[in-house]
């Protein structure tokens, strides 16, 4: 086989070694199953065949890029079964990650050794698809049903000791070449291959068991039991069951869920390397500085000292500061407590952490973030303190969510190093990090905060500046035009049932009502100057804050709520205030379906979306949408509103925000892209 094929066969005595290098993670493409094919063929006449990977990991899955067009030959199962039936026994040699295609490679071969640390899974969920390489039909027999479920449907991945126990692994070896040459040397009897082992699928109640939790958990993503169903078939004689996967596997390549989490899953890695970001080098951070020690700020400091980073939390008073302390203590324990972390872990995070009453202990910081109430003029006195502390050259980050980062560094020498860092709360849970450029911020300071959200585990979106930024200009609008659907007809609980209805956790006033109506209702009086005037503005919101039914935290809001129970009730005072509203204004009210509330929600999400890119506040579709899957809860498995968007039809998706439009002139801009597709110039 030649030199530069990414498989290639080398004997040693009466081994061969089959040895896969095609970097970055050895996946399966048609130049790896074709490789495999070869190197079946070549080691013919040796006693064992080890099968193993060059660079950081093992097989770590398929070729993705492949999925949009027919399977090429040759077809992974039909390689898995190559080397099942081979007459030289194959053994693998794991490291790394062995997910998906490298799993199915794996339960092909007659032993697996793993070294210390490896991971396994099959993760095809969670793009939308079933295993199609005999995945659903062998784990089962490998490792147990109850495993094989845990992998397939939910995703789970499983440490090499797991599996060693599971019976999934034969060993867990520190030297695995050495390893393999002594089992070479005294080699046992070949096993049963894992394809004839038997296994008995769930019995009814079991099944329906494992039904409806996959199903709450799914939130209407079909894959996780379209995956469960296909390893009840592992109880059927393997030729009927793995045709029966793969004919699935391929039907699904073409859904609308797989393309959407497929959409998700590279946008996620498109994101992170936005253009402004080209060529710079990020800065070193070993000390961050983080300023406001409430929800936000601690898990903030939370989410650095999880990534290593040493962390002195700033506040007001010294009984401020303990309180502070006491908070990020306990998220970092709780993290303990769930077996996130070591106890040496907890350790070394909390001795790298202090929180103080004073700025001048933060003086080496690389990295400040403030995080402390949405005031201008607070925030502009935390950065007058900052400048006056930390060198020329530390970074300053603002975790603002809708003030101009320009008016707040407005008093800051060295504007190169300003930037925006909008967390979401919990900061230390919620995946999405807003980096706001400012005409000013230098690019190394930009790529720095990028460098952040990886070290973070972050997806991180550069945004430029406006009201909210991507995330919070979008919401605002859905809001809006919910309330709309409110003066005009639908009660909150027929807007919110439509939302879920979809995929969201829950729809917009619902959310309002967990994260509190006066954050919104703050925003609306900061805006009233500047509000346009032709702009239709339904004051029900601010009735209700005035009524002090600010959400569950009052008890009341756009729902009522028992004591200690956070479960939305519908509430007769708020339901006769609107209708009530609607009469003052003299708006003959109108039913509205399910499809309808839905439809005019995603087309104003759709259009701000546009809008938004447009104005060159976004990069492109993608950075929207991955916005409001990590951080806003829109269903992944529907790919963001842009995606989503473009699946139905642009054309489809304009006309409703036309009749949206239309319906309250002066009160919305239809986006050029959606204008063009109204047109027919666009699809």
């Amino acid at each position: 086989m030649p030199a530069d094929m990414p498989v290639t066969v080398r004997k040693d005595g009466d081994i061969a070694w089959v040895i896969i290098d095609s970097p970055p993670v050895n996946a399966t493409s048609v130049a790896v199953r074709a490789g495999l094919e070869q190197a079946v063929a070549e080691v013919k006449g040796a006693r064992l065949a080890v099968l193993k990977c060059a660079g950081r990991t093992f097989i770590a899955g398929g070729d993705m890029s492949e999925f949009d067009g027919p399977a090429l030959l040759p077809h992974l199962p039909d390689v898995v079964q190559m080397i099942e039936d081979s007459p030289v026994p194959f053994l693998a040699l794991l490291h790394g990650t062995v997910l998906g295609g490298g799993f199915e490679i794996a339960m092909g071969c007659a032993w697996r050794f793993a070294a210390p640390g490896t991971k396994f899974g099959l993760p095809e969920v969670n793009v939308g698809l079933i295993p199609g390489a005999g995945g659903t039909q062998r784990a089962p027999r490998l490792v147990g049903m109850d495993a094989a479920v845990e992998m397939a449907c939910k995703g789970r991945i499983y440490a090499a000791e797991d599996m060693l126990v599971l019976g999934g692994i034969d060993r867990i070896v520190d030297d695995p070449d050495a390893a393999a040459r002594a089992f070479a040397a005294d080699l046992p009897k070949r096993p049963l291959a894992v394809s004839q082992r038997p296994v008995a699928a769930l019995d009814a109640q079991g099944y329906a068991a494992a039904e409806a939790e996959i199903a709450r958990k799914a939130k209407g993503q079909q894959s996780p039991l379209l995956n469960l169903e296909a390893l009840q078939w592992a109880a059927l004689p393997f030729s009927e069951g793995q045709p029966k996967e793969r004919a699935r596997h391929l039907e699904m390549r073409a859904s609308a869920e797989s393309r959407a989490l497929r959409h998700a899953f590279f946008a996620e890695r498109h994101v992170m390397k936005p253009r402004a970001i080209d060529g710079a080098t990020p800065r070193a951070l070993a000390h961050v500085a983080v300023v406001g020690g409430g929800l936000m700020g601690a898990g903030i400091a939370t989410a650095c000292l999880s990534a290593g980073l040493r962390v002195t939390l700033v506040e007001r008073s010294a009984d401020e500061a303990s309180a502070a302390q006491g908070r990020v203590e306990g998220l970092v324990a709780g993290a303990l407590k769930r077996g996130k972390i070591t106890q040496a872990r907890y350790e070394a995070q909390m001795t790298a952490f202090e929180a103080v009453d004073n700025y001048a202990a933060a003086s080496g910081a690389d990295l400040a973030i403030e995080a402390v109430f949405e005031d201008l003029a607070v925030k502009q006195a935390v950065f007058a303190e900052l400048a006056k502390h930390l060198s020329q050259d530390a970074i300053l980050a603002t975790n603002t969510s809708y003030l101009d980062p320009r008016e707040i560094f407005a008093g800051v020498p060295n504007k190169a190093r300003c930037i925006g860092l909008h967390f979401f709360s919990p900061a230390h849970v919620m995946r999405l990090l807003e980096v706001v450029n400012t005409p000013e911020t230098a690019p190394e300071v930009l790529a720095t905060g990028f460098d952040l959200a990886r070290r973070l585990r972050k997806v991180a979106v550069l945004s430029g500046i406006c009201d909210g930024f991507i995330g919070n200009r979008m919401l605002s609008a859905y809001r809006r035009e919910a309330e709309y659907l409110l003066a005009d007809g639908a009660l909150p609980h027929e807007v919110d049932a439509a939302m879920r209805a979809f995929g969201m956790p829950m729809g917009p006033f619902e959310l309002q009502d967990l994260t509190g109506l006066q954050i919104a209702w703050a925003n609306r009086k900061r805006q009233a100057a500047t509000r346009d005037p032709n702009e239709r503005y339904e004051r029900i919101a601010d009735t209700l804050c005035e009524m002090d039914r600010l959400g569950q935290r009052s008890g009341k809001g756009w729902y009522r709520y028992t004591d200690g129970n956070r479960t939305p009730e519908r509430d007769p005072e708020v339901e006769a205030l609107i209708l009530a509203y609607s009469a003052e204004r003299g708006i003959t009210r109108r039913s509205y379906s399910q499809t309808e509330i839905r439809d005019r929600l995603l087309a104003v999400y759709a259009n701000e979306g546009a809008r938004i890119v447009e104005d060159g506040i976004a990069e492109d579709f993608a950075a929207v949408d991955m916005v409001k899957l990590h951080g806003y809860g829109f269903p992944r498995w529907r790919g963001g509103p842009m995606h989503y968007a473009a699946q139905v039809g642009w054309a489809g998706m304009a006309r409703v925000m036309a009749e949206v439009a239309g319906e309250s002139p002066g009160s919305w801009v239809m986006a050029d892209h959606l204008a063009r597709a109204l047109e027919g110039e666009t699809e």
